[in-house]
Parts: structure tokens; sequence; C-alpha cells
């Protein structure tokens, strides 16, 4: 059976959005190894309802305006793969975990690979929040939109958590902090 997919431009660059009838299936960036995510025969459709949900709640999020998707979802995976990704859900809006905390509270603790492979291919990138999740030294790690994707997910998220006044601050003084390595003119 065919899925439906449609493009959607958002502040990370363009992004596949795929749904069967049941739920959104996959969110895939622009240079997406097509190896990450393994689909059926895709179908441009750019009015199915799954997908123009989706992309309404995503761009809710990228304007700081949602915390939460309701969106369903048709995850397509092993069981170990839907039990990290079902972690992944629990994450708070604009908090991280590590691997490892995933894989104790998977009750694998041993398992951190396993839960990072997992984390890996997660097929629902953003709605399921991979991006929150660091390496143990607090760094970010693999990223399938890249880092800088990541950090702006990340950054995008803490600052919607702050009261507005405050936002406005913050982005006004990292607007003029120099960058690492720039000098003046």
């Amino acid at each position: 059976m065919s899925l439906a997919h449609k493009m959607m431009a958002s502040p990370v660059g363009k992004l596949k959005l795929v749904a069967s009838d049941r739920g959104l299936v996959a969110i895939l960036w622009e240079k997406d190894s097509p190896r990450r995510v393994r689909l059926s025969e895709l179908v441009a459709n750019d009015q199915h309802p799954v997908l123009l949900e989706t992309e309404r709640q995503l761009g809710e999020y990228f304007a700081g305006k949602r915390k939460t998707f309701s969106v369903a979802l048709d995850m397509r995976g092993t069981r170990f793969q839907k039990d990290v990704w079902e972690a992944l859900l629990a994450i708070p809006f604009a908090e991280t975990r590590s691997y490892g905390q995933l894989a104790k509270q998977l009750g694998k603790p041993r398992a951190t690979r396993a839960v990072g492979a997992a984390n890996g291919k997660n097929p629902v990138s953003i709605i399921v929040p991979c991006h929150r999740v660091i390496g143990s030294s607090g760094k970010l790690t693999g990223f399938a939109g890249g880092l800088d994707a990541k950090a702006q997910l990340l950054s995008l998220e803490k600052q919607s958590e702050q009261p507005s006044s405050q936002a406005a601050v913050t982005a006004a003084k990292s607007a003029a902090r120099p960058t690492a390595g720039a000098f003046p003119a």
C-alpha cells in the first residue's frame, strides 16, 4: 500500500511529511539517507488530512506556540525501537536526556548504544523528540537532520519556555554577542 507525502518548508530546512491513513509515518530531512527510514511507495498528496494536520502543528511549534503534538502516529519499527520512541515522547519540552538515562529508564542500563541506534532510526523527528537526546557529557551528538538543526530545535524550545519579554532580551543579547572566532573588521 502506498503512503502519502507532502513537502513542508521549515526553519530547519525542507521536511518531507509521510502518512498512511492511520497516521503520520515519517518526517524526513532534506538530506536524509534513504536507508535510515525504509518506506513503501510514496505518492504526493498535498491534501492528505494527516499531512495537513502535521504541517499545522509543526508550524505552531516553530512559531513557539506549541509544546506537545496530538497528530496520530503510525510508527513502524521493532518492539525495542518502539519502546525507545515511547521513552522519547516522555521527555518534557525544552529538557534533554542522555542515551544512558534512556537506557536506564527502559530497564536496560547496558543498552546505551542500542538506544542510540534506535534513536537514530526514529522516523518521526521533531514530534518524537530525538533532538532532546544528548551525549552523557552534555554535548550534542548525532542527529539525522544535522547538529545545526538539533541545536536550533533545542534553542527554539528554550526560548519558548521563557516569558516573552525575557525571550526578547535573550535574543537581543545573543545577536549582540560575537560568534566564536569572529574578529572585528
